[in-house]
């Protein structure tokens, strides 16, 4: 596992558009040489990479000096009708975080479930119950990488920002994915430097300091609708006031890993880290660094 960063590192989730092989050992290579720091390996439509490329991968991330997380797939459903369902979504998420710590990944994304015909409050008890018992298998087996639970754009999905960071504060050894795309979209508004000032310090309010300094984040542009989000965009194409986001990111401190979800991926993921860094250069040539 690499050391914790001073600031935030910057990557993309899945393969490269510029990588000329669909392999998570080329894009590895390619995010260093693209000039990004982190790459989120995607599990999204199941677990295909064998123990020995997951050895690869490993490897090449640490001689890259590439951090590594990984995101598990759609289908999991911890708070399915069907109690078989429930407990294959129980085993997929322990093999995806077996699999991710394998490939040298310090956390796993995951979506944890629908509301389906359930209250939202019954549906947060049986997520929460799940997750204790994954939580407790992936300790008695010393698992390296950490859960991570994503702030969901879909109304119907459960993962309030509340919900997230309630279910992060009461199970050990659970942490959130903060996903800003999916927070405004499913609000239909924290669209502005005050907002995501807000949102941060909520954070660090439920889940202490410590919270803000190993942050994992999700961002790409949005198009949403009273149901919530639609689909992912290119930020220059959506509302989303990601010079304003950065901007909060920065003055609270925030360190961490930014990964881009845009279409474009590498394109917006270097024009974030290259705002970012020249926003962090105006701060401390005008005497207000660290």
């Amino acid at each position: 596992m690499m050391p914790a960063p001073e600031g935030l590192l910057f990557g993309l989730a899945g393969i490269p558009h510029s990588c000329s092989d669909d392999s998570s050992l080329q894009a590895v290579g390619q995010v260093r040489r693209l000039g990004l720091e982190a790459l989120e390996l995607e599990f999204v439509q199941g677990l295909k990479m064998g123990p020995e490329t997951a050895g690869r991968v490993r490897l090449a991330a640490l001689n890259h000096r590439v951090k590594l997380s990984a995101h598990a797939p759609y289908f999991i459903n911890l708070n399915a009708e069907d109690r078989g369902q429930k407990m294959q979504s129980q085993d997929l998420l322990l093999n995806a975080l077996r699999l991710a710590s394998a490939a040298g990944a310090t956390d796993l994304v995951f979506h944890a479930g629908y509301y389906g015909s359930r209250s939202p409050e019954e549906t947060y008890k049986n997520i929460k119950h799940s997750l204790q018992e994954v939580l407790s298998i992936a300790r008695s087996e010393k698992i390296a990488a950490r859960l991570r639970v994503e702030t969901m754009g879909k109304k119907k999905q459960f993962g309030s920002l509340d919900e997230v960071l309630s279910l992060c504060r009461e199970l050990e050894g659970l942490l959130p994915c903060l996903d800003f795309a999916h927070i405004f979209a499913r609000e239909g508004r924290i669209n502005s430097y005050r907002d995501f000032l807000q949102v941060i310090k909520k954070v660090e309010k439920k889940l202490g300091r410590s919270a803000l300094k190993k942050a994992h984040i999700h961002i790409s542009g949005v198009k949403y609708n009273q149901t919530g989000e639609l689909k992912h965009l290119n930020l220059e194409e959506s509302e989303f006031r990601y010079d304003e986001w950065l901007q909060a990111l920065d003055d609270a401190g925030v360190a961490g890993t930014v990964i881009c979800e845009s279409p474009s991926l590498e394109t917006d993921a270097l024009m974030l880290k290259n705002l970012y860094h020249s926003l962090r250069e105006k701060r401390i040539d005008s005497g207000s660094g660290e």
